[in-house]
């Protein structure tokens, strides 16, 4: 359920969601902001939305779940033809490609206004860290004989793709079986770690110890030699076929002499 503010008080809408079209909000919305015209109910407020990191904003719409409007006055760096400052506290919104003009659908040869898109960059320019954060800048075409110092803003976030999605929880997945794996590549200064095995002598249990060469290094004395423990040989030729054969093979040319 969603509230709205009109003159005659607070009235609750259930069931209402906010979509206008782009012809909408530049035909009506803009130009009734613009000329002073009060509309019954508050949906779009004024914010200059520059003051703010675009995470910021949904909070402080009126109306919308996925998508905020705001009219924001046009700031200039300089002047009358400046390149607007579009920067904030945390990042700045770059414009990506050209303004694209918007048609009337039911004059389809009136020019009503122009969009410009933008992407919220985290850091300063020209160096930044792209976002998901989009807006849409409506402003009126320069043949409108209306004021141009204010515009109307439209702030979403891009959808995220299921395959971007896999791709994010594919990494974090391999992320967390990298340390227990030990896959890492390994070059001249980089060995992996030795997993030795002690043998216990009732050879019921044997004890196994991780060796990581960055954790420690080689001895280099032969004292140091006594802390290795290697496996019990046995020395039982009962044990070993070779010599099983040869003490059961007579020999006479060694012993009947």
């Amino acid at each position: 359920m969603m509230s709205m503010t009109s003159r005659e008080g607070e009235m609750e809408l259930p069931g209402f969601r906010f979509h206008p079209t782009e012809e909408e909000l530049l035909d009506f919305y803009l130009k009734n902001s613009i000329l002073g015209n009060k509309l019954r109910f508050d949906i779009i407020g004024f914010l200059n939305i520059y003051h703010h990191d675009p995470w910021e904003l949904p909070g402080l719409a009126k109306v919308g779940e996925r998508e905020w409007y705001f009219f924001v006055p046009r700031d200039k760096k300089q002047g009358s033809g400046g390149r607007p400052n579009r920067t904030t506290q945390k990042g700045f919104w770059k414009a990506t490609g050209s303004d694209r003009k918007i048609i009337s659908l039911s004059e389809p040869k009136r020019l009503i206004g122009l969009r410009k898109t933008l992407v919220f960059y985290r850091g300063r320019a020209p160096r930044g860290c792209k976002t998901d954060w989009v807006m849409n800048e409506y402003r009126l075409p320069d043949s409108c004989h209306l004021p141009k110092d204010v515009v109307l803003c439209k702030i979403y976030r891009k959808a995220t793709s299921l395959k971007v999605l896999e791709q994010r929880a594919a990494l974090e997945e391999e992320s967390k079986q990298l340390p227990l794996a030990n896959v890492s590549p390994c070059s001249s200064s980089d060995t992996p770690s030795l997993l030795l095995k002690q043998e216990s002598p009732d050879h019921d249990h044997d004890h196994y110890h991780l060796f990581d060469h960055k954790a420690s290094s080689l001895p280099n004395s032969k004292d140091k030699f006594g802390d290795l423990h290697l496996p019990i040989i046995s020395m039982d030729s009962t044990q070993d076929p070779f010599w099983t054969q040869f003490n059961n093979t007579p020999c006479p040319s060694l012993f009947n002499f």
